[in-house]
């Protein structure tokens, strides 16, 4: 559902039917079958757990904080055996939504681990409007940059995400190695796992991180492992000859 904060802005709810934990320093610091997914930015929701089952006892008021829509916020540091973690949580006690009074925010990263069930999850909550499928495919791929082809395929992956362009996921063979040089840059997606990137040499231009792979990808994207793709935003691909326009995106 969408609600009306009264400020113009609506943000979006839905309660979940998974059961959520958050580990901290060895310990479960909550624990709901009740969550409640708040999409604070378009791109993927937060979790709001209900107040009754968070170890409450393991925080301390330090602050206040205010968030457009969400009205002030109480903010918390966690304290569990010899480490902390400042201002970890939030609730929004006299928000202007009501569905949010009795629900704490912990910071994602402050957390040591989260498992929806019995599975961790890693960097955001997955969003279950999220779709990912993996196609094997015989279409002609080509990527070129600054005119340089680095990469050219008839056995790509085709990776398709809801809310995201299709990625092609090419054999490392089918791509110029020698003109990718690795970055320490590193990704995390909850659907995909761990990302690792290179960035392409054409001519005499170095373009940053234009190239990433999962090497030990979530058990769902497997299919993926190894492969290589490029932004689609930032190269220009060819698929069966026909030149594709450049995506707009958060990436682009």
């Amino acid at each position: 559902m969408s609600i009306s904060t009264g400020t113009g802005a609506r943000t979006r709810i839905e309660h979940g039917g998974k059961r959520v934990r958050a580990y901290f320093n060895g310990q479960v610091v909550a624990d709901t079958s009740r969550p409640v997914l708040v999409w604070e930015v378009p791109y993927y929701p937060a979790y709001y757990l209900p107040v009754e089952d968070v170890h409450t006892e393991l925080l301390q008021p330090t602050g206040r904080t205010a968030s457009t829509g969400m009205g002030e916020g109480a903010l918390y540091t966690m304290r569990v055996g010899d480490r902390t973690a400042e201002d970890a949580a939030v609730r929004y006690e006299n928000s202007p939504i009501p569905e949010l009074r009795d629900l704490v925010r912990f910071e994602w990263a402050a957390m040591d681990a989260w498992f929806e069930e019995d599975e961790e999850v890693y960097t955001h909550p997955r969003d279950p409007h999220t779709r990912v499928d993996i196609l094997a495919s015989s279409r002609h791929v080509r990527v070129e940059v600054d005119g340089v082809t680095v990469a050219e395929s008839h056995r790509p992956m085709v990776l398709f995400e809801t809310g995201l362009p299709p990625r092609f996921y090419l054999p490392k063979t089918d791509v110029r190695l020698d003109l990718l040089k690795p970055t320490d840059t590193v990704s995390h997606c909850p659907y995909k796992g761990q990302a690792e990137y290179w960035s392409v040499r054409a001519g005499d231009t170095v373009h940053d991180d234009l190239v990433w792979s999962y090497r030990t990808p979530l058990h769902e994207s497997r299919k993926i492992e190894g492969l290589v793709s490029f932004y689609n935003e930032k190269v220009d691909l060819y698929v069966d000859g026909v030149l594709q326009k450049r995506p707009k995106t958060k990436f682009s």
